[in-house]
């Protein structure tokens, strides 16, 4: 049976105790990092790999490939992709043309992974930045407006899914407003719950129907002054599950960044407490992937409903012409640049 939670792996290839650890605890999915990236040959082999230890051929796999600062994959094997916020100028001035590049950027990336079998993607962010912000979000965003964001996160989501990879929906319920990088410390929003409701929690509402989410590690007072979303019942349940409606498959961010407390298995624990139907944990450090596992249930109930629903989702990649898609998307960001 397979378990709730996500890993990582340490190198280029499984070494033979991560083997009999995967094989042992069956994990629902391998997530990749450029720790784990040579070239396209041996990241399919991993890939490959990881699928034959666990006895899944489907089993997904992971990869934050946003573009800008954000991307696991980068020349000379793979080229560079621009952030969001690159798209959000081009959408502002002419919503056409933001639209198509948004999409012909997700497009391209999902073939670039498909041919990895890489399966999903974490992207795209619905975070709204704001002032107080740390830049940790920054020009990973889509834009400043709940239109902009919201709706160029719905086009790459779907520019993901036309080439066969499944979308992320993160950070939800909003990472923008958190003045510090929760990979370092625990950051804490203390707006209130109107103004949360009305924009940060507001483009998520409107792509809720997006097949799998990553919560934030962020403290919201107006909700919960004690747990950060992903260890909160009261955030996952009457915001994520309720008020935003979000009734996919919902995942933790990584258990190892700093914003959380306790040891992995604890933090595990608490995610699972909270409502999370998956945990995620990235840095490939056996000893804590086993704490985690130790810690993880089976992927049953209304939690393998969502998370097989969720791959229910994913379809074949639809045919592009990689060339002239390449071409086309280089035009309207030379324009971008140009202006």
């Amino acid at each position: 049976m397979t378990k709730a939670f996500i890993t990582g792996c340490e190198g280029l290839r499984l070494t033979g105790d991560e083997r009999a650890f995967f094989a042992a605890e069956r994990p629902w999915g391998l997530i990749l990092f450029a720790r784990n990236v040579s070239d396209p040959s041996q990241v399919g082999d991993l890939v490959a790999e990881f699928r034959d230890v666990v006895g899944a051929p489907d089993a997904p796999v992971l990869i934050d490939q946003e573009g800008g600062r954000v991307q696991r994959l980068r020349p000379p094997h793979w080229p560079i992709y621009p952030p969001g916020r690159v798209f959000g100028r081009i959408y502002e001035r002419d919503r056409a043309a933001g639209t198509r590049a948004t999409w012909l950027g997700a497009r391209l990336i999902a073939l670039d992974l498909h041919r990895l079998g890489i399966t999903v993607d974490c992207l795209p962010l619905l975070d709204v930045p704001s002032p107080e912000g740390h830049d940790i979000i920054g020009d990973r965003a889509y834009g400043a407006d709940l239109d902009t964001i919201s709706t160029l996160a719905g086009v790459a989501a779907e520019g993901l899914m036309a080439g066969g990879v499944l979308p992320v929906a993160k950070h939800i319920p909003g990472h923008g407003r958190a003045a510090a990088d929760s990979h370092l410390e625990l950051p804490v929003v203390d707006a209130s719950a109107e103004d949360l409701r009305a924009v940060d929690f507001e483009p998520f509402r409107r792509q809720a129907m997006l097949p799998l989410g990553m919560t934030a590690h962020v403290v919201y007072t107006a909700f919960d002054a004690d747990n950060p979303a992903t260890t909160s019942a009261t955030v996952i349940e009457d915001v994520i599950r309720r008020n935003i409606g979000f009734q996919g498959c919902l995942m933790s961010d990584d258990l190892s960044m700093k914003a959380l407390k306790g040891g992995l298995g604890e933090r595990a624990a608490a995610a699972f407490a909270a409502g999370c139907d998956l945990a995620l944990h990235c840095n490939g450090d056996l000893a804590e992937m086993k704490d985690v596992a130790a810690n993880t249930p089976e992927l049953a109930g209304l939690a393998g409903e969502r998370a097989q629903a969720a791959l229910a989702v994913r379809r074949d990649a639809e045919n592009l012409d990689e060339v002239a898609a390449r071409a086309e998307l280089a035009t309207l960001l030379g324009v971008a640049a140009e202006t």
